[in-house]
């Protein structure tokens, strides 16, 4: 368990660091990479999740469905800035 607690304050860590660029981001590429980043350290933790309750399996594809839902909203956000940039 001290294995896990350790690399999941590592992780929360790392994502409140991705919550200050997301807020404070220059660019909105910036504020994008931060959002995907903060998706990729939360299916981690989902991952972890599944080790510590013995349960990975389950876990897995809880993580798998968040990682499609993160890819998929960072394309759409992507395609929306797009357009709006054109108009």
């Amino acid at each position: 368990m001290d294995t896990f607690g350790g690399a999941a304050t590592a992780i929360i860590l790392i994502s409140i660091i991705n919550m200050y660029r997301l807020i404070q981001g220059r660019t909105l590429f910036d504020r994008m990479l931060a959002l995907a980043a903060i998706g990729t350290n939360t299916i981690i933790l989902v991952g972890l999740a599944g080790f510590v309750f013995s349960r990975p399996e389950m876990f897995v594809d809880v993580a798998l469905a968040y990682a499609l839902l993160n890819f998929v909203s960072i394309v759409v956000i992507s395609k929306y800035l797009e357009r709006r940039k054109e108009q």
